[in-house]
């Protein structure tokens, strides 16, 4: 196969490229190395083999044409490069669409107008779901939990884009969708959940398992916003990478649909029971400060995944205590480069 990942030098980015690498695949990698992480990344993938490196940016759509049509024939695009966190958004919410909306029109354009023909993954986000006003909440001791809906939230969930960055993601997720419809592109868009795992740079306004994780090591300042009752559905990134080449391989049966991503029900954490669960890890005491609830955020989020898991077959294999373990390790054996 010859994949092209698209923001491959960032967390997800680069766990996709080194599973299409090892398997002895052919691996474009685009980014323009902006994150924080990413030229570490980009190292690190360069030194498990050879991949193709183009330093690009997606909103420049002339030089993005031009690196897909000296692609040739591509097997799979993964557009995994965004802006991705909504704090940014509110603060530049310019930028914030450029880069997502516009930066995934261009992807789409330049796989149309150079007539290639590769499966198109997108990773989209749980926030086209906006703040779920209306759905029924409980309030527990330490955790908030849905009213009526067990499993989670599902992909016939009404889509409410809020926040400038729910809004980019939301626009390009319908694009993402379109062009299956209006062109005939094999597209799938992942609303992705708290997905999570090595080589994540977490930082204060996005990937908050790593940043926890990564503050409680190096001994950091932690502030919570809100009460810390929260809750997530968290994924482990390598299974999302399985997911991703499911849909791959079953192109012709989820092709131009949308699947809510997330570990489900059964991984589904608030902030009071991750931290309870990182002491343990630890063995320390971690020291929390409260804040103000931020913009767009939502009590809870979890994702029904029952779509995946019919339609693909899949079902995560790592479950939280597990994942938070391997991540815990690998922060502490790369301490050096945070």
């Amino acid at each position: 196969m010859k994949v092209v990942v698209v923001g491959g030098a960032g967390f997800i980015g680069s766990n996709v490229a080194q599973f299409y690498l090892e398997r002895g695949d052919e691996v474009v990698v685009i980014d323009n190395l902006s994150r924080k992480g990413a030229e570490a990344n980009l190292a690190w993938l360069q030194s498990l083999g050879e991949i193709t490196f183009q330093k690009e940016d997606v909103r420049d759509y002339a030089r993005l044409k031009e690196v897909f049509a000296g692609c040739g024939e591509i097997d799979l695009v993964c557009h995994l490069a965004g802006q991705v966190a909504v704090t940014t958004s509110v603060l530049d919410p310019r930028t914030d669409f450029e880069v997502n909306a516009l930066g995934t029109f261009n992807v789409l354009e330049a796989v149309r107008e150079n007539k290639q023909d590769p499966v198109i993954i997108f990773a989209s986000t749980n926030k086209v779901y906006g703040e779920m006003i209306g759905v029924e909440v409980e309030e527990q001791e330490t955790k908030y939990c849905y009213a009526s809906m067990p499993k989670g939230v599902s992909e016939t969930f009404q889509l409410d884009f809020h926040s400038p960055y729910g809004c980019s993601k939301g626009t390009a997720d319908q694009y993402i969708l379109d062009y299956s419809r209006i062109y005939g592109l094999k597209t799938v868009c992942m609303r992705q959940s708290c997905i999570y795992g090595p080589r994540q740079f977490g930082v204060e306004d996005q990937g908050w398992v790593a940043w926890f994780i990564i503050a409680t090591v190096l001994g950091k300042d932690i502030t919570i916003y809100g009460d810390g009752k929260q809750v997530r559905d968290i994924l482990h990134v390598h299974d999302l990478v399985e997911l991703y080449q499911a849909a791959y391989e079953n192109i012709d049966r989820v092709n131009g649909m949308a699947f809510n991503v997330g570990g489900g029900s059964d991984n589904q954490l608030s902030l009071i029971e991750f931290f309870a669960l990182l002491e343990k890890q630890s063995g320390k005491n971690i020291s929390l400060a409260y804040d103000d609830w931020r913009p767009g955020d939502q009590k809870i989020y979890v994702s029904d995944i029952a779509k995946a898991r019919k339609m693909l077959k899949w079902s995560p294999k790592i479950d939280a205590k597990q994942g938070i373990a391997m991540l815990w390790e690998w922060v502490e054996q790369n301490k050096e480069i945070f």
